[in-house]
């Protein structure tokens, strides 16, 4: 495999050096490295005016085979794809970047293809973001009862973006798009306030970009002895795989670490929900050595990923990943499906062909691998698992159940969608054997359920 370095960088080993971004501005001469001509790169430059690009030294010096560019599935994870916007968005932002264009009749066109990309699924700034009092608590989700997430003011960024990535949003400059916050005094007020939750995870971005004393200032709150409801704090990374140094090399690696162990000290869990999407992620020394070093913690490692379309769509890639990191000492936990947003429609496997990938790797595998779930959507209703395909009274059909809900009554209870081999997310599905999903409103409850708004006297 052959790596690159762009002049600027000194011949340096991985292991001592110190973080350093690329981004758009060091895009041209990279893709060039991979065989790109000069309309090819332009068009990739157009797809980044749209959607995020950054990554680094260590992802492009050890992760990607250069020889295999642009077909490289790491390469593929990280470098904007010409075709992952519809040709005529592409076609439009090209010849506006090689006019030179004003920069802001740039992001005007960038604005109006980014507001077609469905940019917070799920209902999440609609549905999930709670109140405190009278006011709503920004940068705070709470979707299902015992799960309340935390978007960090200053972790909304990554080490390096996926091209796939669901949260592309947070990522743009578009302030409007964002979820974060600093307050942590009113965070903790809100838990003190709400007993339900057992469970906070500090999402992104990515936390890890944060310093250990920056980290410090939203997990140790967590701690307070008014909060011993809180069973566990998860903190969702994907440095592990992107910058393992974090917990190697970097300065305040040993702090960040004793942090996690506080963590655990206090009667709590802390569970490091790490992202691996294809197998070469986990083979560096240093992710070992990583690894290593946050379970000396009491920190358990849970691994997830979404199945995502030319990176990492076949089972022996999955069974090789479960496979490495149950012998590594991390949790297979999730595959996901790619969500309905960004350019979901370059990147989605159908859910029939993503159950057979999943039912074939998980066949594959011993035990100790197959405390993974999915294929799941986390769609507005809660978390879907695809269960199978199989027939019932002559009609073939996806089973399927809720690991999660809204209501919480719906969990674990199966049901039907009718069989259909080219849907890749919920809303293409049709409920077999009934009117309705279980999830969706009874019709003639409605007039019901809206007579209090409607007839309630004003004043």
């Amino acid at each position: 495999m052959t790596a690159i370095r762009l002049q600027s960088e000194p011949a340096v080993p991985a292991t001592g050096r110190r973080f350093r971004a690329y981004t758009v501005k060091h895009l041209d001469a990279l893709v060039a490295q991979a065989g790109l001509d000069a309309s090819e790169r332009l068009a990739v430059r157009a797809v980044a005016t749209v959607l995020p690009f950054r990554t680094n030294a260590y992802v492009v010096e050890n992760l990607i085979d250069w020889d295999a560019a642009p077909d490289d599935p790491i390469y593929r994870l990280v470098f904007p794809q010409a075709d992952m916007l519809p040709p005529a968005d592409v076609q439009r932002i090209a010849s506006l970047l090689a006019r030179n264009a004003p920069d802001g009749e740039v992001a005007a066109a960038a604005h109006e293809v980014r507001t077609r990309l469905n940019p917070h699924p799920a209902g999440q700034l609609a549905l999930n973001i709670p109140d405190l009092g009278d006011e709503p608590l920004p940068g705070v989700q709470h979707k299902y009862p015992e799960t309340v997430l935390v978007f960090p003011k200053q972790a909304q960024t990554c080490h390096a973006y996926c091209t796939y990535c669901f949260r592309w949003a947070q990522f743009v400059d578009e302030p409007d798009l964002k979820m974060a916050t600093a307050d942590t005094a009113r965070i903790v007020e809100y838990l003190r306030r709400h007993r339900e939750v057992t469970s906070v995870l500090i999402t992104g971005g990515d936390p890890m970009i944060m310093g250990a004393d920056v980290l410090r200032r939203y997990v140790e709150p967590l701690l307070d002895e008014g909060l011993d409801h809180i069973e566990s704090v998860r903190i969702g990374s994907k440095s592990l795989a992107y910058w393992p140094q974090r917990f190697v090399t970097d300065p305040d690696a040993d702090d960040t670490l004793r942090l996690f162990g506080k963590v655990v000290a206090s009667g709590r869990g802390l569970a490091f929900m790490a992202h691996f999407s294809h197998p070469r992620e986990l083979e560096s020394p240093l992710v070992a050595e990583a690894v290593r070093r946050i379970r000396s913690t009491g920190a358990v490692i849970r691994t997830q990923a979404p199945l995502i379309r030319s990176i990492n769509d076949n089972p022996a890639t999955w069974a090789a990943m479960w496979g490495t990191q149950v012998r590594m000492g991390m949790v297979p936990y999730y595959m996901f499906v790619e969500r309905d947003t960004g350019p979901q429609d370059y990147f989605a496997v159908p859910l029939a062909a993503g159950y057979r990938i999943f039912r074939d790797a998980y066949r594959g595998v011993s035990g100790l691998s197959r405390t993974v779930r999915g294929p799941s959507m986390s769609a507005t209703p809660g978390k879907l698992c695809v269960d199978g395909i199989t027939e019932v009274a002559g009609e073939k059909v996806f089973v399927l159940h809720m690991i999660q809900a809204r209501d919480p009554d719906l969990v674990g209870k199966p049901f039907f969608a009718r069989y259909d081999p080219d849907a890749t997310w919920l809303s293409d599905l049709e409920p077999a054997f009934a009117s309705r999903f279980p999830f969706e409103p009874d019709p003639e409850e409605l007039p019901e359920l809206l007579a209090p708004a409607l007839f309630e006297p004003a004043g």
